[in-house]
């Protein structure tokens, strides 16, 4: 391949590996360069690297969740294909700033909702923990996730799912949102 993006933030640490086994003149693009990252807690970074002791530098991989955030990995796409491909730069920047517009509404709109919704209710719980940069980006209040991970493969125990029915209750959640790569029955269950 002449280009291979990754999103980053130790979300392609398998792709490390492969791409230097690889071999060839490819460039590698990061496009979430430039975007700060979310801190994982020490559970977190276990749930999501079990054994492994870089607890203190893991981050949250999931940065495509904000508009604002897509906005720069259209940036850095742009950037790389028009230094690859000067000849096709002119249409790169113009599609990537069309992209961009629609982004920005995109975010415009994510906030005209939220403000919608009065600050006191303003509380997410979603299948996993992976909305951390939207709830940071609207002014949302993360109150849990049914599976306590930024992986899909965890599993919750008894006593975390009680701990999170219990707080939905108290904080006056009204819906859990659920990603469609997961099999919802268990947040339906909550």
């Amino acid at each position: 391949a002449h280009v291979v993006f990754t999103n980053g933030m130790g979300l392609e640490r398998f792709l490390d590996k492969m791409i230097a086994n690889a071999g060839g003149e490819g460039v590698v693009t990061v496009v979430s360069a430039g975007i700060e990252p979310r801190r994982m807690d020490e559970e977190e970074a276990e749930s999501e690297h079990p054994g492994e002791a870089h607890a203190d530098e893991a981050v949250d991989p999931h940065v495509w969740t904000s508009p604002a955030n897509a906005i720069i990995f259209v940036n850095n796409i742009e950037d790389t294909l028009s230094l690859l491909d000067p000849a096709n730069a002119d249409a790169y920047r113009a599609n990537g700033a069309l992209y961009r517009k629609q982004l920005e509404a995109l975010d415009k709109w994510v906030q005209e909702q939220i403000a919608a919704i009065p600050p006191e209710q303003r509380k997410l719980v979603t299948d996993h923990a992976t909305f951390g940069y939207y709830a940071d980006r609207y002014g949302l209040e993360q109150v849990g996730a049914v599976i306590p991970s930024f992986s899909t493969v965890s599993e919750p125990s008894a006593r975390e799912l009680a701990e999170l029915e219990d707080a939905i209750k108290e904080a006056g959640v009204k819906a859990v949102f659920v990603g469609t790569s997961v099999n919802p029955a268990l947040s339906e269950q909550v």
